[in-house]
């Protein structure tokens, strides 16, 4: 339709007040017409913009003297919040922020009360954006991050002030806030973080607007709450951003899929009143990675107990579990195998659910898992899905199974979230060449991927790339990706980056897998850590899932490595568990060595011939991410060095 300018020039041009376009100018008018505007969403008044922020407000209001924080400070004392504390000093930061015209607030800490806080206090502020940075990253990486996501403001843990030092010096307009993560004495403030909390509020008293002065709803639920980054083993950190819409909607995916609400089944007392089996969730998991899966928000939906913890130390966990209550926490299987495996590891008296995520778990650390009465909920996703987008689904029909199938059943990575649509597996280039000349003629294949196809055709015509799913027969291999809201916007100042990724009209995953009848996905691999040995695809997943059931292989990591016949074959690194007893003098039993391991794969396991490896090496460590990742990268370096990393 032409707009008003068109419409009156063509009124005055019939009464002679202009002159008439000639032929050839109406031609030249038609080809440089511009794109239609895409049109604002239009204000409705009955309906409010999605915001997980909103949930710290609705939680304090509800209940205001419930626990929200439980936390051990940096000088060793326990430290107790209720949701009427947690929202006033979130309020009281977002109060400062605003009168300080910060917007790009970026956050160096572990797990901390301040973390929460500033989550919450960062989105309540007007077009303000949170950038949680991973703090054992390299310094040059660190200050990549603050700089390229444009910070203006820096929340940082007094532990990692040092690691800033350069970034500080480079930028000495951007404003720090050092939080000391003390629990001062009565009366007194335990440093910068917490004065800036008190101004804010005093600034709250005096103009009198409560949350009403903020913005808990933003103008436009599209518009960005969050710049996590990837982890950037590879290639510089991207900036995934995260709105906050697809905040909201991951938040309230978790509360479902893992359960944060089964409290509300007994009225979230049990009959003891004041929230006793209310959600208890343990911050093993680092709340700067994909803003910690979205569990602040999450947990806080739910009005659960964020029990904090400033690192990672098994000892302190099972203490927590059992002293806290806890009924929650997330971590990798990297993570659950080595508390599995800790000294103080012992059958809990009630269930914990364990979010389960970050890379493939292997059917024998479930069984581990179970025996200990830690629940395992498996969830699969990624930075740029908010963290979890699938979940593998426990159907009633496994518990009938034998053991070791229905662990592996629970191991695929199932089905899309409820706020998703489902999972896909879709031909890769090479597949699809390869499936060409079977299925061209198939018309019933044909019919099949129409009906599986989730998404209408594509109206750009500079998208000319189809997506075709792969079989559900659980052998085609495809690529798993995604359609759905919490689907991130895309990378962060990256348009080529963002293309890729969403290239088909999909968000690409990289993860090889099969597609099985009943809909769920199992992941074989990585498409770059898939080790293809004399034509056959040999999986790392698998391999490693097999070299863990030796029962003294804590953990193993599989990479290709060249080999002139070939072309790659499978090396392994492994790390082993402390073994007791095995003599008759009571001295410990001989270490095990590659040779056995290679020996024991061969002559005693399930693997195939094909897939043992030639050479394994026993590690005291394996590198691994800061959620638990094993990184491959790092071992494919040390196999193209040919030496062990204790080796000069």
């Amino acid at each position: 339709m032409s707009g008003p300018p068109s419409r009156l020039r063509a009124v005055l041009g019939h009464l002679g007040l202009v002159d008439k376009p000639t032929e050839q100018q109406q031609q030249q008018q038609q080809h440089q017409q511009p794109e239609p505007q895409q049109q604002p969403r239009q204000k409705q008044h009955h309906l409010h913009p999605l915001s997980p922020t909103f949930f710290l407000e609705r939680a304090a209001s509800i209940e205001p003297d419930a626990e929200a924080v439980v936390h051990v400070t940096a000088n060793g004392k326990t430290l107790r919040r209720s949701y009427a504390e947690l929202a006033d000093r979130a309020r009281g930061l977002a109060y400062y922020l605003l009168a300080g015209g910060y917007r790009r607030v970026g956050i160096v800490a572990p797990n901390t009360p301040a973390f929460l806080e500033t989550i919450f206090g960062v989105g309540a502020v007007p077009g303000a954006v949170l950038v949680p940075v991973n703090y054992r990253l390299k310094p040059e990486d660190v200050s990549y991050i603050l700089g390229f996501a444009d910070v203006d403001c820096v929340v940082v843990d007094a532990e990692f002030v040092d690691l800033l030092s350069h970034f500080r010096s480079e930028h000495p307009g951007v404003r720090f806030i050092v939080d000391t993560d003390t629990d001062a004495t009565e009366g007194e403030l335990s440093g910068p973080f917490d004065e800036a909390v008190l101004a804010g509020l005093d600034a709250d008293k005096k103009g009198r607007r409560g949350w009403a002065g903020l913005a808990p709803h933003p103008a436009d639920e599209d518009d960005a709450i969050a710049i996590p980054f990837t982890s950037g083993t590879t290639s510089r950190p991207k900036g995934v951003v995260y709105t906050h819409r697809g905040a909201y909607l991951a938040a309230l995916a978790n509360v479902v899929e893992s359960g944060l609400n089964i409290g509300e089944a007994d009225g979230g007392g049990g009959g003891g009143g004041g929230g006793r089996h209310r959600c208890r969730y343990l911050w093993t998991l680092p709340m700067f990675h994909a803003v910690g899966w979205t569990f602040p928000w999450a947990v806080t939906a739910a009005r659960g107990t964020h029990v904090c913890l400033r690192r990672v130390d098994y000892a302190a966990i099972w203490r927590l579990l059992r002293e806290e209550r806890v009924t929650h926490f997330s971590a990798a299987p990297t993570v659950c195998t080595l508390l599995c495996a800790a000294p103080e590891a012992g059958a809990l008296e009630a269930p914990v659910r364990v979010t389960v995520a970050a890379s493939p778990p292997t059917a024998h650390l479930f069984a581990q898992m179970t025996d200990l009465n830690l629940r395992p909920v498996h969830v699969y996703g990624m930075t740029e899905t908010y963290g979890p987008i699938t979940k593998g689904y426990h159907m009633p029909a496994w518990d009938a199974l034998p053991p070791a199938e229905k662990y592996a059943l629970m191991a695929r990575q199932g089905h899309g979230f409820l706020t998703s649509l489902p999972i896909r597996v879709v031909r890769t280039p090479a597949e699809e060449e390869q499936a060409l000349h079977q299925s061209h003629h198939d018309a019933t294949y044909q019919q099949q991927q129409q009906r599986q196809q989730q998404q209408p055709p594509s109206d750009d015509d500079d998208d000319d790339e189809v997506l075709v799913d792969v079989k559900k027969d659980g052998k085609e291999i495809g690529e798993i990706v995604f359609v759905g809201n919490i689907c991130a916007k895309g990378y962060y100042k990256d348009p080529e980056a963002t293309a890729k990724l969403f290239a088909g009209g999909a968000l690409h995953s990289g993860d090889l897998a099969v597609w099985h009848p009943d809909g769920s996905a199992q992941i074989l691999d990585r498409a770059k850590d898939i080790i293809i040995s004399g034509g056959e695809n040999i999986s790392s997943v698998a391999l490693e899932s097999m070299l863990v059931q030796h029962p003294d292989v804590l953990e193993a990591g599989v990479v290709a490595v060249p080999d002139s016949r070939w072309g790659e074959r499978p090396k392994a690194y492994v790390t082993t568990r402390q073994r007791r007893g095995g003599g008759g003098d009571g001295n410990p039993a001989p270490a095990l060595r590659g040779e056995d391991l290679i020996e024991w794969a061969r002559d005693q396991s399930a693997i195939s011939k094909f897939m043992v490896p030639r050479e394994v090496d026993v590690v005291d460590e394996l590198p691994k991410t800061s959620t638990g990742k094993i990184r491959k990268n790092v071992l494919r370096e040390w196999a193209r060095q040919g030496r062990k990393p204790d080796e000069p």
